[in-house]
């Protein structure tokens, strides 16, 4: 049998897993046109154990994306709208009387899930928002004093609307810094955008991935083996100091009143790492480390006011990093 359609990819093969999760690319095109380095990112956080950061006007099929990921990865998905009147518990889950045993039972929330869709995070209040911390650092919820333990994978698929901030309240830094990554989706070109009208025009419904021919094409075997080979993938002392050298650059930039921490850093020597396993080489190159330099760092770094004036961006200033920063030969 072809490894790459095995439902859920059981051998547990590092080999196999990798082609299986290349085959995700192929099974999710069937119902998302066009944002392959979006599945890219999301693969790479799931092989981190990291959670991801999805900016995009709406309409470009965020939600739709990170329900085909669930669905060719046979994995469990919820989704929850943030709302200004959203409560904790709500997210969480919460201790409910049993009228019949006149006892509390614990009620899981919706943040026990492989994939939690957090839709327009930056729409509910600090405090909602502070709730999928302990979930996003711990793996774990606490209620009443007592920790459980969430479903392993677990990955938070965070989405925030770039455009609109009226009645908004934005992710504070110490927020920002638990998503491994942010990706931003990107409107469609004229040609993907043809690709989506023709799909709708033919019946496409994008509530029914099944009717799609969206399968299973890896599992958690797959992903456990993929773990298991990225950890072994070999990071040379020259690629690790090139990794804090960029970081300590993004702190003394004049352009950036606060650079990228620590925690940035090894952020990013870990998406490297998954992208070298990712591309078949088992050790890292700089190429890899510039590959996942904007997505991992882009949210991790905050602008002056006066250079955000002049129309400087994140973006534009890790680049100029990334272009001074001298490369390990």
């Amino acid at each position: 049998m072809d490894p790459t359609t095995d439902n859920a990819g059981t051998t547990g093969d590092p080999d196999t897993a990798r082609a299986s999760l290349e085959a995700l690319r192929a099974e999710i095109a069937k119902a998302v046109v066009g944002q392959d380095p979006a599945v890219t990112g999301l693969v790479v956080a799931l092989l981190c154990r990291g959670h991801v950061l999805l900016e995009g006007v709406p309409g470009v099929a965020k939600t739709l994306l990170v329900r085909a990921l669930a669905s060719a990865l046979e994995l469990d998905t919820k989704r929850v709208q943030f709302t200004p009147d959203l409560m904790p518990s709500d997210v969480t889950g919460s201790l409910v009387y049993d009228t019949r045993s006149a006892e509390f039972s614990f009620q899981p929330g919706p943040v026990f899930t492989n994939l939690l869709l957090a839709d327009e995070i930056n729409r509910t209040p600090p405090k909602t928002q502070s709730s999928l911390l302990e979930a996003m650092e711990e793996r774990q919820v606490t209620v009443d004093g007592t920790p459980r333990l969430l479903p392993d994978p677990f990955l938070v698929a965070a989405t925030q609307n770039p455009v609109e901030y009226e009645g908004t309240y934005p992710l504070p830094e110490a927020q920002l810094d638990r998503f491994l990554l942010k990706l931003t989706i990107p409107l469609p070109s004229r040609q993907d955008e043809i690709g989506v009208l023709t799909r709708h025009a033919e019946g496409f419904n994008p509530r029914d991935l099944h009717a799609a021919g969206v399968r299973p094409v890896a599992g958690p075997a797959d992903l456990e083996a993929a773990r298991a080979a990225v950890a072994k993938t070999t990071i040379s002392p020259e690629i690790t100091a090139y990794v804090v050298d960029i970081c300590r650059a993004t702190r003394e930039s004049p352009s950036l009143a606060l650079g990228v921490s620590p925690r940035g850093a090894t952020a990013l020597l870990a998406t490297s790492r998954a992208w070298a396993w990712l591309t078949g080489r088992d050790y890292v190159i700089p190429d890899d480390v510039k590959a996942l330099a904007l997505p991992t760092l882009r949210h991790r770094v905050q602008l002056r006011p006066e250079a955000e004036m002049e129309g400087v961006t994140a973006d534009s200033v890790i680049n100029a990093i990334l272009a001074h920063v001298p490369v390990p030969r």
